[in-house]
């Protein structure tokens, strides 16, 4: 496997809090004192004396129920982008802690998300991916220290009773009736809660805090309950699980990570972060020092929802075709639409990180896959709305080559061969029978380029009984040396592309839009899904030029005039693409904002 952190060049980072706080760290020698020997829980493949403790760990521990969304990215990049600069490491871990949500499903799409966005977490030394299933026998025991040493309950309240019980933000709560149960109470029915005596929801382990604390995380917050179910990693072996806030510091704290980074909502489960890992590593449970949580602002787009509840509306209630439907938010859905992980990086290094919640319009983000896209993209000529133009004085039958440049920016690599015949596909807004003012394509009268072929002048067009166009007519224009269709001798402002009839691959292009057509969906008391875009995808058939029958999924042009498109990786077959519009060559939706 390649260096993990060398994967995903760095664009030139800028400096942030976390950044400072982390140069801070390394100056002090903070982690010096850390080690992998020892330490219970870590996976096996971790030789002793492996660590470095000049170096960070950080970590992205997605949850394993549904797929990664746009906001997904921002933590990605920032987690590997840290370990990757400051030549640390940075961990994938699952918490699967919820086995009624979770499937080797979301497994599966998280790791290949990972990877597209151009980041790994193993190398020849070091394997960090990692499950809190794996950690399930140690977290048990911290749970049954935590019960030893009066620091947990074990509570027979029912759920309604403990929410009643829990107080709010002005009142305090009140205390368990069960609460002062002996020690020896507490651990007997912990004993009999793992060994399945017990239906779901009869007993919770709880911490012994404070009900009467400011900060209601820190009133005696669930950490065990109760689950009778088949969970993806372990099966049936556990009939209880622990609580993601209990969870979540304990595998930081085991795999040793330097700066547990997240998001905002989670600063008020701070304090307790900082209670369960000082009360484990008085035990000795836990080794120093201890890892520290910061919080930065999520992402926030306009157009968008991140809502986990508001996507699987949508995709149970069949308004987008899957979680890959290119319209959606998530990753695999971006991959799908032809967004380029080149994008996703630019913009997080674009939008920043701060603690400050900020908005962001979602033209950033299409402007950042088309700087990518401009530089990466090979150019093709696809004519989306078709209309024949025949050159009238162009011989039936004959065809010639013209040779058009791969990549404008890019002359190294070469040109390609377009076919160019007597019958042309042209978009049809090329052609107007009464110009409007300062209107310079074809009509009557006026000659306009074809793009890497002649100059030709309409002389007229066909029309069908309904007075519709069907074709427009033109002669080439002669080279006044050799009589031959000619172009550099004539000064027009109209220049066209073309597909020639003849050769032209028919296929089906589909022209995605945003979601959305308001820029904060369900604002105010809507419903969000009043706010669909009904023209957020329009399937067209098309002419392309015949290099594009080859195209393999996921490969993705510029088609000249009309924006970046990609071969659909679902849908297209071998010699038989469908391609996807990814964005657009400007942004369309700053005149209609």
């Amino acid at each position: 496997m390649s260096n993990p952190n060398k994967n995903a060049a760095p664009i030139a980072p800028a400096a942030n809090f976390i950044r400072n706080i982390v140069e801070a760290d390394l100056a002090a020698g903070k982690h010096a004192q850390r080690r992998w020997a020892g330490q219970p829980g870590l996976a096996s493949d971790h030789a002793a004396g492996a660590l470095d403790p000049a170096k960070i760990r950080t970590r992205f521990p997605p949850e394993p129920n549904g797929y990664l969304h746009f906001g997904h990215a921002k933590s990605i990049c920032l987690n590997f982008g840290l370990a990757r600069d400051y030549g640390g490491r940075c961990h994938l871990r699952f918490d699967d802690t919820n086995p009624e949500k979770e499937d080797q499903e979301y497994v599966d799409s998280i790791v290949d998300a990972v990877k597209w966005l151009g980041f790994n977490w193993e190398d020849a030394q070091e394997n960090n991916l990692y499950y809190a299933s794996n950690y399930f026998p140690w977290m048990i025991q911290a749970a049954e220290y935590l019960i030893a040493t009066g620091n947990a309950y074990v509570d027979s309240q029912s759920t309604e009773e403990m929410r009643a019980n829990r107080g709010t933000l002005t009142e305090a709560g009140k205390d368990s009736p069960f609460r002062n149960r002996s020690v020896a109470e507490n651990q007997d029915l912990f004993k009999r809660m793992q060994a399945g005596e017990f239906a779901d929801g009869a007993h919770i382990l709880r911490a012994k805090i404070d009900m009467a604390a400011p900060n209601i995380n820190l009133r005696d917050p669930a950490i065990y309950r109760i689950r009778h179910a088949t969970h993806h990693n372990t099966g049936d072996k556990y009939c209880v699980y622990p609580m993601y806030t209990f969870a979540h510091p304990i595998e930081d704290a085991l795999e040793n990570i330097t700066h547990s980074i997240c998001t905002l909502e989670f600063e008020d489960q701070r304090p307790f972060y900082d209670w369960l890992l000082e009360r484990l590593a008085e035990g000795g449970l836990l080794q120093r020092p201890l890892p520290h949580q910061y919080e930065f602002s999520r992402l926030n787009l306009t157009y968008v929802v991140l809502s986990k509840r508001k996507l699987i509306q949508l995709v149970e209630e069949k308004h987008v075709d899957g979680w890959d439907d290119p319209r959606m938010p998530t990753l695999v859905g971006a991959r799908r639409r032809g967004y380029t992980a080149e994008g996703f990086r630019l913009l997080m290094e674009r939008v920043g990180v701060s603690k400050h919640d900020s908005l962001i319009d979602y033209s950033l983000l299409e402007d950042c896959m088309r700087e990518t896209m401009n530089e990466l993209d090979e150019r093709r000529i696809a004519v989306l709305d078709p209309l024949k133009l025949v050159i009238t004085n162009y011989p039936e039958g004959q065809s010639e080559e013209c040779f058009a440049p791969n990549h404008p920016l890019k002359p190294e690599l070469g040109k390609r061969m377009v076919p160019f015949s007597r019958e042309l596909w042209i978009e049809r807004e090329d052609f107007m029978e009464e110009p409007s003012k300062g209107y310079h394509r074809l009509y009557p009268g006026n000659m306009a380029r074809l793009r890497y072929g002649f100059v030709v002048k309409c002389t007229g067009c066909e029309k069908d009984a309904a007075g519709n166009v069907t074709a427009v007519l033109c002669e080439y224009m002669e080279d006044s040396k050799s009589g031959t269709p000619g172009a550099d001798n004539y000064k027009v402002k109209g220049n066209l592309h073309w597909v020639s009839v003849a050769h032209a691959y028919t296929a089906e292009v589909r022209l995605y839009d945003r979601l959305f057509q308001a820029a904060a969906p369900g604002a105010g008391d809507r419903d969000f899904l009043d706010d669909l875009n009904p023209a957020s995808k329009v399937a067209i058939t098309v002419q392309l030029e015949p290099a594009l029958k080859d195209a393999l999924p996921e490969q993705r042009f510029q088609f000249e005039r009309h924006g970046y498109f990609v071969a659909d990786r679902v849908d297209s077959q071998p010699g038989a693409p469908v391609f996807n519009r990814a964005v657009t060559l400007k942004d369309s939706w700053g005149k209609a904002g």
